[in-house]
């Protein structure tokens, strides 16, 4: 790997983890991990207010995250690849070790 050239190869996973700054999307993402959730259910469990679930909801669907399918009026998410929930719970549990 030499030069500019040579950090294409880490670009998805740039995009990646800058989906996963945000301390709701990873707690989004620990959710989802568990099975799929619709809106509701996600914010009766992170107390945050709908809004901004939904916001948090559409940047990791756009990163290709979660994925959406309708559940009657309701829109069900899940993770499209469960090693994202294996990156979130090893960065969690490596915050967690330096306490």
């Amino acid at each position: 790997m030499t030069g500019a050239a040579g950090y294409e190869a880490f670009d998805g996973a740039s995009e990646l983890l800058r989906a996963l700054s945000a301390p709701i999307r990873l707690a989004i993402v620990s959710e989802l991990a568990d099975g799929e959730r619709c809106v509701h259910e996600l914010v009766e469990k992170l107390g945050a207010a709908q809004p901004l679930v939904s916001q948090h909801l559409r940047v990791l669907r756009g990163a290709g995250v979660v994925r959406g399918s309708r559940r009657g009026r309701e829109i069900a998410y899940n993770l499209v690849d469960e090693h994202v929930a294996h990156i979130v719970a090893d960065a969690v549990s490596h915050a967690g070790e330096g306490s």
